[in-house]
C-alpha cells in the first residue's frame, strides 16, 4: 500500500508541474503580445517585453525647432534654441553627432561645428543651442543623431490607429464586426441542429440508428482540407459562394459531427427513470427535448459553443475560401493580420496589437465559460 501511495504521489507531482508548464507556456506569449501592443515601435526593435517597465537605450533621430520661426538675433548670431525632446518623452542623451556615420561623435555639453560654419551645442537632458549668421540659421531644423536612455512608455496610439484608423490597412473595427457576423451564426446553427440529431440517436429507436452513429464518428476524421474544392463548387453552382451563407453553411457542415457526438454522449448518459416518467405523464418527444434535454444539457451545450466560437473565430483557410472578396468588405480579422503582415511587416507594435484584439474575444468567451468545458467533455466517459 505504500508503494500505491507512493506512486500516485510522484503522479501527481507530475501531473501538476506538466499543468503548471502549459500554464506558462500559454500565459507568457499572451503577456508579452498585450505588453507589446502599449509600446511604441522603438521600445520594441531595442528590448525585450519583459523590459517593458526598464528604461532602455535607443538610438534616436531628433531635428531642432523651424529656424525661420524659432530663430532670434543675440548679439549680432542668429540663436535657434530649445529641447530636442519637446515633443516627445524627456531622456537623457549619452552621446550625439550631426552625421549617421558618426552618431557618438559629442558628448553631452560638447559642441559641434557644421559644414556650412553654423555650431550646435546639445546637454544631456536634450537642450541645445545652435548659432550662425542669417544664411546658416534657415531652411529646415538641424537633425541630432543622439543615443538616449529612455523611461518606459506606454501608448493607446497603437490601438486608436488598428481600431479607429481610416486605413484600410491598419483598421481592423470593419473586420471585428465581420468576424462576429461569421462567428456567432457560425456557432448557434450547428447546435441547433445537432442538439436535435443527438436527442434523435440518444433517445429514439428507429431502424439504422446504430449505424448512423458510426457514420457520425467517421465524420471526425475527414479532413478539412479534402471538402474544400468540392463544397465551394457546390456553393457556387447554388449561387451562395463567396459570402456568408455559404461561410455559415461551410462551417455548420464542419462542425456539426463534433457537436452531435459531443451531445449524444452527453444525452445518452441522462438518467433514463427521467424522460420515462415524462412519457408516462403524456409529454411529446418535443415536449421531453425542450422541457428536459435541453436544460440538463446546459455543459454539453456550452462544451461545444467554446469550441465551436474558438475555432470559427480564428478560422482562416475557410474564410480565405468561401468569404474573401475582392473589395475587402467582408474581410475577417485573421485576413486582417495577415494583410497586415503584407503591407507593414515591420511595424511590430500594429501587428502585437492587432493580434491581441483578435484574440481579446475568444480570452472572454473561454474564461467566462470554461466551469463547462471539462463536465461537458467529461460527460459520457464514465458511468
Amino acid at each position: 500500500m505504500d508503494n500505491i501511495a507512493g506512486n500516485r504521489t510522484r503522479l501527481s507531482w507530475a501531473v501538476n508541474i506538466s499543468v503548471l508548464a502549459l500554464v506558462v507556456l500559454w500565459v507568457v506569449p499572451t503577456l508579452g503580445l498585450f505588453v507589446s501592443s502599449f509600446r511604441t515601435a522603438d521600445q520594441i526593435a531595442t528590448s525585450g517585453w519583459w523590459k517593458a517597465l526598464l528604461p532602455s537605450e535607443q538610438n534616436l533621430v531628433l531635428r531642432t525647432a523651424d529656424p525661420d520661426e524659432a530663430r532670434v538675433l543675440r548679439d549680432g548670431v542668429y540663436v535657434v534654441e530649445g529641447n530636442l525632446f519637446a515633443d516627445t518623452a524627456p531622456a537623457t542623451i549619452s552621446s550625439w553627432g550631426v552625421s549617421s556615420r558618426a552618431v557618438d561623435a559629442y558628448a553631452p555639453g560638447e559642441t559641434a561645428t557644421l559644414r556650412d560654419g553654423a555650431t550646435i551645442t546639445v546637454a544631456a537632458n536634450g537642450d541645445y543651442l545652435w548659432q550662425g549668421d542669417a544664411e546658416q540659421i534657415s531652411g529646415r531644423g538641424q537633425r541630432v543623431f543622439a543615443t538616449a536612455t529612455m523611461p518606459p512608455v506606454f501608448t493607446l496610439d497603437n490601438y486608436r490607429k488598428v481600431l479607429f484608423s481610416g486605413d484600410s490597412t491598419d483598421s481592423m473595427a470593419k473586420a471585428f464586426f465581420n468576424t462576429l457576423t461569421v462567428t456567432i451564426p457560425a456557432t448557434i446553427i450547428p447546435i441547433a441542429f445537432a442538439a436535435f440529431a443527438a436527442y434523435a440517436l440518444a433517445w429514439m429507436d428507429f431502424p439504422g440508428r446504430g449505424l448512423l452513429i458510426a457514420f457520425v464518428v467517421a465524420l471526425l476524421v475527414v479532413p478539412l482540407q479534402l471538402a474544400l474544392i468540392p463544397l465551394l463548387k457546390l456553393h457556387l453552382d447554388i449561387g451562395i459562394g463567396k459570402g456568408y451563407l455559404g461561410t455559415w453553411a461551410a462551417h455548420t457542415g464542419f462542425g456539426l459531427p463534433l457537436a452531435i457526438y459531443l451531445l449524444r454522449n452527453y444525452m445518452v448518459g441522462l438518467p433514463r427513470d427521467i424522460i420515462e416518467n415524462a412519457r408516462v405523464d403524456g409529454a411529446t418527444d418535443f415536449q421531453i427535448f425542450t422541457r428536459i434535454i435541453l436544460p440538463l444539457s446546459f455543459p454539453a451545450l456550452a462544451s461545444f459553443a467554446i469550441f465551436q466560437f474558438l475555432w470559427v473565430w480564428n478560422d482562416l483557410l475557410v474564410a480565405k475560401v468561401f468569404l474573401i472578396d475582392a473589395t475587402g468588405e467582408t474581410t475577417v480579422m485573421t485576413n486582417q493580420i495577415v494583410e497586415l503582415l503584407g503591407t507593414r511587416g515591420g511595424n511590430w507594435e500594429i501587428l502585437a496589437t492587432a493580434a491581441f484584439v483578435s484574440i481579446a474575444v475568444p480570452l472572454v468567451v473561454f474564461f467566462t465559460m470554461q466551469r463547462y468545458l471539462v463536465r461537458g467533455l467529461l460527460a459520457g466517459s464514465v458511468k
